[in-house]
Formats: C-alpha cells, sequence, structure tokens
C-alpha cells in the first residue's frame, strides 16, 4: 500500500488550506473593490503564493510519488483520476493567473468593457470547473474508503481504513 510522506501530505492539505482562504477572501462580484490599491496588492501576492505553491507541489509529487492506486486498478480507472488530478491542477493554476489578469487590466484602466469582462467570465469558468473537479475528487477519495484499498488513508489523516477487512 503507497503511503504518501509528510511533504506530499503538507503540500496537499497546504493547497487545500490556501484555496479555501481564498474563497473566503475573494472579491464578490464588483471588481470596483480593486480601486482600493491594498486590496488589489493583497490579492495580487496571494495569487503569486497560491501559483508558487501549486507549482511546487505539482514538481514535488510528479517528481517523487507514485499513485496510490492498487495494482488492480483498471486502466480506465487510472486515466480517470489522472484527468481528475491534471485538471484540477490546470483549473486551480487558471483561477489565480485569470484573477491576476482581471487586477492587471484593472490597475491599466480596464474597468468595464468586453475584454475584462471576457476574463472575468473566463475566471468564473475555471472557478466552477476547480469546484467539480474537487467534488469529483472528494467522491473517489469517498468511494475508495469504502472500497478499502488504501487510497484513502494513504493521504488523509483521519477516519482510517480497516485494511483487513478489505474487499478483493
Amino acid at each position: 500500500m503507497q503511503v504518501y510522506s509528510i511533504t506530499a501530505k503538507i503540500f496537499h492539505w497546504g493547497v487545500v488550506a490556501l484555496f479555501a482562504y481564498g474563497i473566503f477572501k475573494q472579491v464578490e462580484g464588483d471588481v470596483g473593490q480593486l480601486e482600493d490599491k491594498s486590496l488589489l496588492y493583497a490579492e495580487v501576492v496571494f495569487a503569486i503564493l497560491f501559483l508558487a505553491v501549486l507549482a511546487a507541489r505539482f514538481i514535488y509529487m510528479s517528481k517523487t510519488q507514485t499513485s496510490a492506486l492498487p495494482p488492480e486498478t483498471s486502466k480506465f480507472q487510472r486515466q480517470a483520476a489522472r484527468m481528475v488530478h491534471l485538471g484540477m491542477y490546470a483549473s486551480l493554476a487558471a483561477i489565480p493567473i485569470t484573477g491576476l489578469a482581471i487586477g492587471g487590466l484593472f490597475a491599466i484602466g480596464f474597468k468595464s468593457g468586453l475584454i475584462i469582462d471576457f476574463v472575468i467570465e473566463l475566471h468564473g469558468v475555471v472557478v466552477t470547473a476547480s469546484y467539480w473537479l474537487i467534488a469529483i475528487h472528494i467522491i473517489a477519495a469517498i468511494y475508495h474508503r469504502f472500497l478499502g484499498d488504501g487510497v484513502w488513508t494513504a493521504m488523509v489523516p483521519f477516519w482510517k481504513e480497516n485494511l483487513k477487512t478489505r474487499r478483493n
């Protein structure tokens, strides 16, 4: 059974915590709030920090960790898991990138109009995509928890699986 390293777990749960923080502190619908230079600066710093942590996590995980899926997992399920993971990385990276684009456009005077409206809409689409992909990821993790194949326990520090009663 694969168990992820402490570093992998810190990266995983750190990204979760940063993402949750980003959701709770987000600019709500009105980009006019970015007139406040301290808010704009804070958003830029947070976006860059989030991207840096996400990139470091991606590099670390792809260079040092392997999938926790058991060897008998079907090719379809392995490919689906990989697509969801890559989709989460892409959408999670696209959120701060489009947010930085919004902030940059706003800072140079594009406070309304087709260009900034398009980037705002794109930002909303990638946020929604990330929610869906995260939901799929969580549902799959819970599925594996009930399956008892060790996938849940490899990353989650609570509600440990009873691997002795694992189904074959």
